[in-house]
This record gives C-alpha cells, structure tokens and sequence, in this order.
C-alpha cells in the first residue's frame, strides 16, 4: 500500500491499525485494546498490556540469534577513540548494571538521573533504567548547576548516574563539580551518585555517596526484565525552556515501542542489521528517540558520535562516519549542514557516499539552500520532517519505507498516520489552504506522544490542551497547501504583526538564505512604533566572502522586498559572526528580541555560548536598538 492507502487506513480504524502496528513488540501480555479514553482528553495507549523496553532493545536480538551484531559504534574524535558493542555484550552491560541498580534499592517507578557525555555508557544506563522499570531523565550533560538542581527537585531521583567529565574539541567539561554544586542547591538529595570515572578526568568522589561505575556492578546478579504496565513512564525528559520550572514531558512505556517501532521501517526505511546515524545528544529527544530506544528496538546499529559537525577536525568529519560505518540513514538537525556548508561552501570534502539512502533533517526548519546544497553534493533524498519533545517522533515526514512521495521544498511533507494536522485561526477555526494559522492536532494524540507533564496535570491541559478544546495546540504556525502538504513557518511568537499583516520570519529566512554569501540567518520582530512591529536580519556569511558588509545587506533588503514585496517592510539587517543558539541548535530569537526592543531578559539555561548574547547586543546598538 502507498502512503493514502495507509493514512486512511488509520483514518477508517484507528484502533485496528495501532493494535497492528503492536504486532512488531514482544509484550508479557498482549493489549486487548489500543486507546483507553477513560480520562478524555487525558488519553492513553495500551494500559492493559505488560511489557518491557529493554527486552525489546536488546534481549530479544540476542535471543534470534543476532548477538554478535554491533548494537553500539562510539566514534568519538575528541579523544580519538572507537569502539563496537555487540548486541550480546550491550545485554551483558546492561544487565550487570540494571542488578547493580537493583541491589542499591532502586525499584520500578523510581526516578534515576543520567548526566552524560556522548559515550556508550549513557545509552546503557537509560536501559538499564528501563529493565528494571526505574523512569530516567537525562538531562544534558555540563547543563548548568542550577538548572540540574531544578530538575533533581522536580523529579526527586534516587540516584543520579554521571560521568567525570565530558569532552569539547578544545577543553575539558567538569561535570562533577556541577554535579556536586546542584545536589548542594537542591532540595532533594539522592540517595547515591554513580560516576563513570573517563581516563580525561578522575573525579573526586564524595565518600558515602558516591561509588565509581565499574566498583559499583562488581559481583552483582545481574538483572531480569521487570514487566511494567503499558502506560508506565519509560522517562521525564525536561523541555528547554528560558524561564520558569521546566516542563517534564512524560514517555509512556508501551506506545513509545509501538510508535518508534513502526516509524523506523516506515518513515526512515531501515531495519535489522542496518547501521542507523542521528548526529544529536542524549540530552534531547532525539537522542532519546533515535540513538537509543528506535534503532535498537529496530535491531539496528545505532552511531554514538562525540564530536562536532566542524572542528574535530574539519567539515569532513559527518561524512567521515558515514562512509566508515557504513551508515544507511542519517539524521541530523540543518543547523549541522549550515555550519558545514559555511566551512565548505563549494561541497569540495564530500566523498562518494554509495551506501547512504537518504538524509533527514528535524529540529528547527530547513531552509531550501541549505536542503538544495546537501542534495546536490551527497546525491541523496533530503527529507524534512517535523516533531517536537512532545511528541517523541514526526508528525509530519515523507515516509521513505513506504513511498518516496514528491518532495516540495520548505514543507516537512504530509501528516503521519496518527496525526490529524489542522492549521486554524485565533478562533479555532480552520483556515483554508495556504492561509497562515496555528498548527493543532486533533485529540488524541497517538502513541508515544505525552499523555501528561510529570506531577503537572494542570499544566499540560493549560500549556497544550486549552487554547483550542479537542486539540493539542504546537506552538508552531504554518499552512496546509492543496495537496496537503504541511509548511512550518514559525513558532507562534515568531508571527510578527507589521502594520496589521500576520507575516512569517521563516519566510523572510529562507529568501536571506538563498543569497549566495549568507551562511546562516534569522529574522525577528523588533517593536515599532508606528507598524507595531518590524522584521529584522541577522545574517551569518559564508566563509571565505570578503565582500563589504553594507553592500550583502543591501542586497539581501532588496532580495526580500522582491519576493514577499513591500508588505514585509524589511528594511535593516546586520552581519553577525554567530547566531545565539541552544546547544540542540535552536536559534534563541525570543531572547534577541527582547535585547532589541531593551526589555529585561534571562540568560538562557540552554545557550551554547553566553558570550554571542553580547556579540549580538553590539550589532543591535549599533542600528540603534538594544537601549535599557
């Protein structure tokens, strides 16, 4: 069947399709249903089955007789190391620490925090977790003291697992003195901290509560699969927010297999044995949902890279991996491609890749020179798709495994199975096609997505459920085009208002982007006096252009104002030399707006590099902006 055929078979029996879709989980008791709506608009999936996800990921591909296939590659440039984990001895690991856990009290529904660098051992202690039915949450690893404590007090761990340090291309990242820092500030302390001790830094462990990694699982029994119920959190992953309490996103155990199950044949068209590549951290979803739970689930062979896309040790290291791995499919977030292409414009350290199918992109929009560059030099589909920490998995992509549907550049392609995408207006009314609105989906949501926020019911159906009764409101503004096809614009605060026009950034972005200098850039809504509001540029040039600032902005205003017209009133942009941006490689434009228009700000927990917020307040007093 194609894609329609699919999609409406969903449409027709939702219910049939899930319990179908659940067919490719080993379950302790098979669900007798798929949606419990007892709770509507609180809804669930799969409550009445019993199930394990470590057995899923691991023990069952040991079991068919896969165990010496590579489970784990750690490709790590910064410390110029790699290594393979079999399926066999992952089990092995996994288990040993699981017991470990066990033999300490850790029991099923406690909570357990992983603060990690790129290595094997994080991936291992999520499973872990999860076999014997502990709820991890994985928060970024070197994330700040402060906003590690808030999240001990949040979800009260009993135990936290963390690494001595983490690895950057050019220092050290002490992690344990930020360990030590925020379980001083918070108000709930673990019971025990376990420290996997890198070669790169010992740390000092505190005596009575910390125990190092490899003391702490000698002797031990290693552990059993723990069954748990379908709706039991798997983890609590925190939304990078800017200011106040964090949002813990729950993952309930049984949808989560089902939903990235399927989509790992479905839409990224690999399965068993294949070597799959999301180029992401374990600190986001992402990570959660494409280094560790999907591919290994899939019963594939999941890339551990620590490193970056440039610097370790060149706009080559992407390409690197994927041709000595031989990875299949790969994922990567274009904020990663626009900083290779910056360094390499012309494509020129770009290999022959014979065993790449395809690239996918999700995390912030991709701008069509930026998609138009990696399908020219890596001669590979490009394929868009959106989701969100919410929902663990796209909701909208061009499902590869089941057909390459046409591609339209700028759109993430159509609704998932699962998804019903509607783009209203302030009324919750829906829009007609190609008319710019809020994206919403209609309840429920399918599996795998957030049924709540951990201990902040009331807040789930504020934050998401309100605005719009019987949908989950995204944030994100868009269009649906003729055919269906989905365009994501903006966030909804990114819909600037200029003289009564709702207009979009992301529109104004991807014309920037198409100029033959610009690297990189972003648009925001300054305050104006008499427009209420007007868009300004950041652009970011590619490496190499010595052309005079003045002249690329001149040209940039003009390109704008020739492809959305006068209406946009764009009339200033800056050169930058970097764009603020989460170290998940969002660009923090709701911060820059309000340097630009001299309203009090935060520092942002997530910021990669503080410093840029001053880069960028020069440039914005320079056009006369930025005035307290």
């Amino acid at each position: 069947m194609g894609y329609a055929q699919i999609y409406k078979s969903w449409q027709d029996d939702p219910e049939g399709f899930w319990l179908s879709a659940a067919g490719g989980i080993d379950w302790v008791t098979k669900p007798s249903r798929a949606l419990d709506a007892s709770r509507a608009p609180l809804y669930e999936w799969f409550t009445d089955a019993t199930v394990n996800t470590c057995w899923n990921a691991v023990d069952r591909h040991v079991i068919a007789g896969r165990g010496k296939q590579p489970a784990i590659i750690h490709d790590s440039p910064v410390t110029g190391t790699k290594h393979v984990i079999t399926y066999a001895e992952l089990q092995d690991r996994v288990s040993r620490l699981a017991g470990a856990l066990k033999a300490k009290g850790i029991e099923k529904g406690d909570r357990v925090i992983i603060y990690m660098p790129m290595v094997p051992e994080a991936l291992e202690a999520m499973l872990a977790c999860g076999r014997i039915g502990a709820i991890h949450s994985v928060v970024f690893g070197g994330f700040a003291a402060h906003e590690l404590a808030v999240r001990i007090d949040d979800c009260t761990p009993k135990a936290i697992i963390a690494a001595s340090c983490g690895i950057e291309p050019s220092r050290v990242v002490h992690y344990k003195p930020l360990l030590d820092a925020a379980i001083e500030q918070a108000t709930h302390k673990p019971d025990f901290c376990v420290i996997f001790q890198r070669e790169q830094e010992v740390a000092k462990l505190t005596p009575g509560r910390d125990v190092a990694w490899h003391e702490f699982q000698f002797g031990v029994t290693p552990a059993d699969c723990t069954p748990v119920e379908g709706n039991h959190p798997a983890y609590i992953l925190y939304t990078s927010g800017t200011t106040g309490a964090p949002k813990g996103v729950v993952r309930p155990t049984a949808g989560h297999l089902v939903a990235l199950n399927w989509t790992m044949r479905a839409i990224y068209n690999v399965g068993a044995g294949d070597v799959f590549w999301a180029a992401s951290d374990v600190g986001w979803v992402v990570g959660h949902s494409y280094i560790c739970y999907a591919p290994l689930i899939a019963g594939c062979t999941t890339v551990v890279y620590e490193g970056k896309p440039v610097g370790t040790p060149d706009a080559a290291a992407f390409w690197r991996v994927i041709g000595e791995h031989k990875v299949k499919t790969f994922f990567t977030a274009p904020t990663a491609l626009r900083a290779i292409k910056r360094e390499d414009p012309e494509g020129k350290l770009v290999p022959p890749l014979p065993g790449l199918q395809a690239l996918y992109l999700a995390g912030e929009r991709a701008d069509p020179d930026t998609i138009h560059w990696a399908g020219k030099h890596l001669n590979v589909p490009v394929i868009d798709h959106w989701w969100q920490t919410e929902t663990g998995y796209a909701i909208a992509a061009n499902p590869l495994g089941i057909e390459h549907l046409p591609v339209k550049i700028g759109s993430p392609s159509v609704a998932m199975p699962g998804y019903d995408v509607q783009v209203l207006d302030e009324g919750g009314h829906a829009v007609s096609p190609g008319t710019l609105g809020a994206i919403a989906i209609k309840l429920p949501l399918p599996p795998g997505t957030l049924p709540t926020l951990w201990n902040a019911e009331d807040r789930f159906l504020k934050s998401y459920l309100t605005h719009f009764p019987g949908y989950y409101e995204t944030g994100d503004a868009g269009y649906v085009d003729a055919d269906g096809y989905l365009y994501i614009m903006a966030r909804t605060d990114d819909v600037i208002n200029v003289a009564g026009h709702r207009l979009s950034t992301g529109a104004m972005e991807e014309v920037l982007a198409s100029h033959k200098d610009v690297a990189e850039c972003a648009v925001i809504g300054v305050a104006d006096d008499l427009k209420g509001q007007s868009p300004l540029g950041f652009l970011c040039l590619n490496k190499g252009s010595n052309r005079p600032h003045d002249e690329v902005v001149r040209e940039c205003v003009k390109l704008v104002r020739d492809q959305i017209g006068p209406v946009a009133d764009f009339k200033r942009a800056v050169v930058v030399d970097r764009l603020p941006k989460t170290r998940s490689g969002k660009i923090l434009r709701g911060t820059m707006v309000k340097i630009a228009d001299g309203q009090p700000w935060k520092m942002p927990a997530t910021i990669d590099d503080p410093a840029i917020l001053d880069e960028i307040t020069t440039a914005l007093q320079s056009l006369g902006l930025a005035k307290a």
